[in-house]
């Protein structure tokens, strides 16, 4: 059939939804709302749901025809599936319906990753005619409403615009739907309509009833289709399109199996990679809050904000603030900065009204969630006297300060000695003797001594990784083009572990709101360590790693194989940066490496963010800045030998922060133990307004040294996307790290829309940065 006949096809079918003429059904539907469909079976079959009702024998009993359509009483108990988001669905099955706008407010782009709405007091304020509003409530009914009615091309244009908004504005409310807590309420600005734009005369003897977003609903149970005249037997309930992706009963309400994890993943990454700068927003909002009001409902009372609330109350909750800042994937500096933060945002709870129930997460997240054994002596005594000013007491209890000072102190001693803590590992070559300190332990030894009594059941440890890599979040083109998308892809596949076509060898883990979507970094003791690992083969550290953030600005203007060094960090006697290095062959390639620093030699400056090109303009735009190199894929993983060139110097910082997005996937690394040699060179010199910019010097306190020449070091870097609704982890098992060793991975560019340059000619500055975070642990 020609285009033109088929267009002409469409067209007539469209026209016969809008005038409900010729209908063969009448979809009776109750919910939220309670109306009559005047449709087509032979349209609505597209769609799984009906598929299942007209053609899988739920059929109705033969009788004498009529002229007029059949009614079919169909009831939707999810409070999610709204008479909008209905519409447009079977609109769609159409052919037609108005085009979906989504506010450009919501979204985050390259040069404006924390979305251009975050300032803006009514972010719904233009909307074309013509086109449905697509609302961050209204995609995620859209999104409830396909998967019920199994209409895969429309569930996948609503997951990729919801993913692609995960911003300040909407990472709550998506993060409460992925946890069964229902689409919400309507924003304050947000417009309403009862139908769907330019479908308001498609229902029939309408009834609006009023929603319960929050109420629970089991659609096994509840839902059902029932056939008018029909008997007993030919009465169907409502079965699920395909088994592998039925719906749960939540705790909370209806949970959406995979597409719902999904979510909550690009929640939880995202606020990883932006939770302290929201941090410092929200603080400012608050700031004309009288102190420290112990009644919760004359705090409330007394401030109402439009600005997005995630670490306070109405936010996130007390669980997932301490999962957040006890997350190994948290952006940070380091464990002194997780301290500050920690405590700035339970003082910032803490204003609203003291909850019981909150104070349980907060002295567990200031017990356990912070390892303090890596401050010095110095700031471990100011955490003894540092006392709330609201319950007037310390946030630390002193035996959580001895303990790490123990901590510290034995680690000391084991590396100053070279004796070793534990003798349950096998035998080391002898030239892994000098390296290891055998401080390592397997599952079966601690089975061991706890059997003897010589391991208490209670005894912390913390799990060696292994060499694997694994992302979190998804990353798929948005767009508000229907036409563009792709409709071949099917219920089954959209509920597939991952959405993506990229590497194989990446790991999409389990994720559910059980492990905080992935983020969680849980606790074992000795117990939970024989019981999550049968094989009795997996290592552990009787210490706690060190973990630090670092941050990269203008990658993309780097010569190659030109490094550029994140700030330098003492642990256990040895100094330890992280940097970034630019190949251009075939593409871009990118790669990030962890660097044993030599304690002699001089410290390399960091990477700091440039000052804009020129003044800023007050009647216009600022200048903008060229974005940042996004990466993806995979070469192998490999070391480089140490470097000799002189220091650059290094002039300026600014405190605006964006991300620069990292992907990927190792290759096996090289069995050659020192790697692979790669010739680099260091930044060695700049005026005032070069790029990269590069921080003043501060070598860090070393307050002893490892005397090894070559240590056994197990890591791992995470790097977040851009806008960071994802991310990827790379871990090494323990490799050797003799003084000026490197070992990490490189990648090969990948380009995506949020990346692309903007065709208008004006834009923020673009202050484009890299973060990534680093775990590190001898053994």
């Amino acid at each position: 059939m020609s285009p033109a006949s088929l267009g002409s096809l469409q067209s007539h079918l469209y026209l016969s939804f809008l005038n409900g003429s010729t209908a063969d059904v009448a979809l009776h539907v109750s919910g939220t709302w309670d109306a009559v469909y005047y449709l087509h079976r032979v349209v609505l079959i597209q769609a799984g749901f009906f598929q299942s009702l007209f053609t899988s024998g739920f059929l109705e009993s033969g009788g004498p025809s009529s002229s007029s359509p059949k009614e079919v009483k169909v009831r939707f108990p999810d409070s999610n599936i709204t008479r909008p988001a209905f519409e447009i669905c079977i609109a769609r099955l159409y052919g037609g319906g108005p085009p979906l706008f989504a506010p450009p407010a919501f979204i985050p782009t390259h040069s404006v990753p924390l979305t251009p709405g975050l300032s803006m007091s009514n972010p719904y304020a233009k909307i074309p005619p013509g086109h449905q509003l697509a609302s961050p409530r209204f995609l995620l009914s859209l999104l409830a409403t396909s998967i019920y009615l199994s209409i895969p091309s429309t569930t996948s244009h609503a997951m990729s615009l919801i993913l692609n908004s995960v911003g300040p504005r909407t990472v709550i409310r998506y993060l409460n739907f992925a946890i069964g807590q229902g689409m919400g309420s309507p924003d304050e600005d947000e417009p309403q309509s009862s139908s769907a734009t330019g479908l308001e005369q498609v229902a029939r003897h309408v009834v609006d009833k009023a929603e319960s977003v929050n109420e629970s609903y089991s659609l096994l149970d509840e839902s059902n289709v029932e056939l008018e005249d029909a008997t007993e037997d030919e009465q169907a309930q409502k079965i699920d399109p395909a088994e592998s992706h039925s719906f749960d009963e939540h705790e909370h309400g209806i949970h959406y199996g995979l597409l719902s994890d999904k979510i909550g993943e690009a929640c939880a990454s995202w606020l990883a990679r932006w939770g302290t700068d929201m941090l410092e927003y929200e603080e400012e909002d608050q700031a004309g809050w009288r102190p420290y009001d112990t009644n919760v409902i004359r705090a409330a009372e007394r401030h109402r904000s439009n600005f997005p609330r995630i670490w306070r109350r109405g936010g996130l909750s007390a669980a997932w603030v301490r999962a957040l800042l006890s997350s190994d994937e948290f952006w940070i500096r380091g464990e002194w900065e997780r301290y500050q933060v920690a405590r700035r945002i339970v003082e910032l709870r803490r204003k609203e009204g003291v909850l019981e129930e909150e104070e349980r997460e907060w002295r567990s997240l200031f017990d356990s969630a912070i390892y303090y054994c890596h401050l010095p002596l110095e700031q471990l005594v100011s955490l003894s006297s540092d006392i709330s000013p609201s319950t007037k007491d310390p946030y630390v209890p002193l035996s959580t300060i001895q303990a790490a000072h123990w901590t510290q102190s034995l680690l000391r001693h084991h590396i100053m000695t070279g004796s070793s803590a534990s003798q349950n590992l096998p035998p080391a070559s002898p030239g892994s003797r000098d390296k290891d300190l055998g401080i390592g332990i397997l599952s079966a030894s601690i089975l061991s001594g706890i059997t003897s009594g010589d391991i208490p059941k209670d005894r912390p440890y913390w799990l060696v990784p292994s060499d694997a890599s694994r992302r979190i979040g998804e990353s798929t083109p948005a767009t508000n083009n229907t036409s563009s998308l792709s409709t071949s892809m099917s219920m089954d596949q959209l509920f597939q572990r991952t959405l993506s076509s990229g590497p194989k060898t990446i790991q999409h883990p389990i994720t559910s709101e059980a492990n905080f979507f992935g983020i969680h970094t849980p606790s074992y003791d000795a117990e939970s360590c024989v019981a999550m690992d049968a094989s009795g083969a997996s290592r552990w550290s009787p210490y706690p790693p060190f973990r630090f953030g670092a941050e990269f600005w203008d990658v993309e203007s780097l010569k190659e194989k030109t490094r550029l060094h994140s700030h330098t960090v003492w642990y256990a006697g040895n100094l330890f940066n992280v940097y970034v290095q630019v190949v251009r062959k075939k593409g871009v390639q990118l790669g990030i490496y962890l660097h044993r620093q030599s304690s002699v030699d001089p410290i390399p400056p960091a990477s700091a963010p440039a000052p804009l090109l020129s003044p800023r303009n007050e009647r216009g735009p600022s200048p903008v800045r060229a974005p940042s190199i996004p990466i993806s894929t995979s070469a192998p993983r490999f070391g480089s030998p140490p470097l000799s060139s002189p220091l650059p110097l290094s002039p300026r910082l600014l405190t605006q922060t964006i991300s620069l997005p990292v992907a990927g996937t190792p290759s096996p690394r090289s069995s050659t133990p020192g790697g692979t040699p790669v010739t680099s060179s260091y930044i060695t010199a700049q005026n005032a307004w070069s790029i990269p910019a590069l921080a003043p010097v501060h070598a860090p306190l070393q307050p002893f040294r490892d005397p090894r020449s070559t240590i056994a070091a197990f890591f791992a870097i995470s790097c977040p996307s851009g806008t960071g609704s994802s991310l990827t982890r790379f871990s090494s098992a323990p490799d050797s790290f003799p003084i000026g060793q490197s070992w990490g991975w490189k990648s090969s560019t990948l380009r995506s829309e949020e990346y692309l340059e903007t065709a208008d000619g004006h834009g923020a500055p673009r202050e484009v940065s890299l973060r990534a975070t680093i775990i590190l642990g001898l053994v």
